[in-house]
């Protein structure tokens, strides 16, 4: 199991520097291979008519004056050794790993990262664990007796988070359930949490909804290919009760689901914007579209570049997990 967890953190190492080459190539390399100046892409970040002086300014603050290769090796180094910032950006170092200066918000990315972050992880880790524990547990039960009352009715429920997108259900549950859950609003975790939890369960449910149908009608294929497995049916011999039995079945299903988890996590912070939007929150998904707004570059670069290096992660975690959840893994 060591070997495989060593092999699976060097794939993630390389696939990190692969998602930071990836990004640095969009952002810089692509908008030049589309006829973009530097004196162009440096105008975004002045007022409307900047002068010659703040033009040449912006571009050496960016290091837009640089060769490609420059901006790149400038680039990889501060996120491991930090970089020295230039008199006037209101700051003198920005210290590893550093994801770039917003010279909008005086700040650097990280920091401004880390401070949306716990808003945008309570919402993601409180739709997560709502979609996992009703889907799995749904379709489970699902899978139980097919074509019975139950599992028509989950099915259907499965449909119906299908087809109603989060801008539907989000206004919807807003407007229909503010008697119930008046006040939509991040309060600390370490301070009370269940004032946390009564303040954002709209925003959970408007985000598991869709992903639940997902789960359950993974779950359930997955439970009734493996109750139909003859491991089962030996299992049924020998005597094992139907806890036991079902619990079997339902672990051969658990590394597909762990799999598909760890990409909607990652990729649910990034989509959690439309929440937080929708309910007022201000996390990192409203940071991003504030950078886009405001064409702050660095900011757009680190939040993408944070949340592709945020998805490696999960997968790291995901294999890691593979070695409890699949015992042959752990013989190899």
């Amino acid at each position: 199991m060591t070997t495989f967890l060593l092999r699976r953190a060097v794939t993630a190492l390389i696939l990190m520097l692969g998602v930071v080459m990836v990004t640095f190539v969009v952002f810089y390399v692509v908008p030049a291979l589309g006829g973009r100046t530097t004196d162009q892409l440096a105008a975004q970040f002045a007022s409307r008519d900047p002068s010659p002086e703040q033009l040449l300014l912006i571009k050496h603050r960016l290091g837009l004056d640089q060769p490609l290769y420059a901006q790149f090796w400038d680039y990889l180094k501060a996120m491991v050794v930090g970089m020295n910032l230039p008199p006037g950006s209101g700051a003198s170092h920005c210290s590893a790993p550093c994801l770039g200066y917003s010279w909008r918000l005086h700040d650097s990315v990280l920091a401004l990262i880390l401070d949306r972050l716990p808003v945008t992880v309570s919402i993601a880790i409180g739709a997560a664990v709502l979609w996992l524990v009703l889907g799995v547990a749904g379709g489970a039960a699902s899978a139980v007796s097919p074509g019975g009352a139950a599992d028509r009715v989950i099915r259907i429920a499965a449909l119906l988070g299908v087809c109603l997108p989060v801008v539907f259900i989000g206004p919807l549950a807003r407007s229909q359930l503010a008697w119930l859950f008046p006040s939509v609003s991040y309060y600390s975790f370490l301070h009370n949490p269940f004032i946390w939890a009564d303040h954002l369960i709209l925003p959970w449910v408007t985000l598991a909804l869709g992903y639940f149908a997902l789960y359950t009608r993974l779950t359930r294929s997955g439970m009734i290919e493996a109750l139909s497995g003859q491991f089962i049916r030996t299992a049924q011999a020998k005597g094992l009760p139907g806890r036991r039995v079902l619990w079997q079945a339902l672990r051969t299903t658990l590394p597909t689901v762990a799999t598909v988890f760890a990409m909607d996590l990652g990729l649910l912070l990034g989509g959690a914007v439309l929440a937080e939007k929708i309910y007022g929150l201000h996390g990192i998904g409203d940071l991003a579209q504030n950078g886009v707004d405001g064409q702050d570059l660095p900011v757009v670069l680190g939040v993408t570049l944070f949340a592709g290096l945020f998805i490696v992660v999960a997968n790291f975690a995901v294999d890691a997990a593979y070695a409890v959840l699949d015992p042959r893994i752990r013989l190899d």
